[in-house]
């Protein structure tokens, strides 16, 4: 199982410590990467760090929680390398690994809750890239973060 960086804000806080203990049961290294207080903080910081080191740890994987997972999925895609998916079911989670080779997942923990949020991890960490047709599809999307910004 892969090295998992796990981040989230004050909103994902109250099920943090559940999901690293599901990541560990399935046989993951977590490194925790906060917040480790329920005090506000800003979403994009946690995005970011996280993302940095998934981004340089090849064949790692990211798990970011705000409240809805919105905030944590914009900032997230964002970042060269990230393909990150926000996903509310456990077919979303397997599809974002299987056609988009998605490296980072994003929970909405106020949206979900923590048991819901366990079968998305575990659908997931269960699901790899298939590869074939989907990865000119996945080199398309690499070739966005290097597009000009003006049209």
């Amino acid at each position: 199982m892969p090295v998992v960086y796990l981040g989230t804000d004050h909103g994902g806080f109250p099920i943090k410590d559940e999901l690293a203990a599901a990541l560990k049961a399935a046989g993951c290294e977590v490194r925790d990467c906060g917040v480790f207080t329920p005090e506000s903080v800003d979403y994009p910081d946690i995005a970011r760090d996280v993302c940095q080191k998934v981004a340089a740890d090849a064949g790692s994987l990211g798990v970011l929680v705000c409240g809805t997972g919105i905030g944590m999925s914009i900032a997230a895609n964002k970042m060269p390398g990230i393909r990150a998916a926000l996903c509310s079911e456990t077919y979303s989670a397997r599809m974002a690994r299987a056609h988009n080779d998605a490296n980072v997942l994003c929970l909405g923990a106020r949206v979900i809750g923590v048991e819901v949020a366990r079968e998305i991890v575990r659908a997931f960490l269960e699901s790899a890239f298939e590869g074939g047709r989907h990865e000119r599809r996945v080199a398309k999307i690499a070739q966005l973060e290097h597009l000009p910004t003006s049209c």
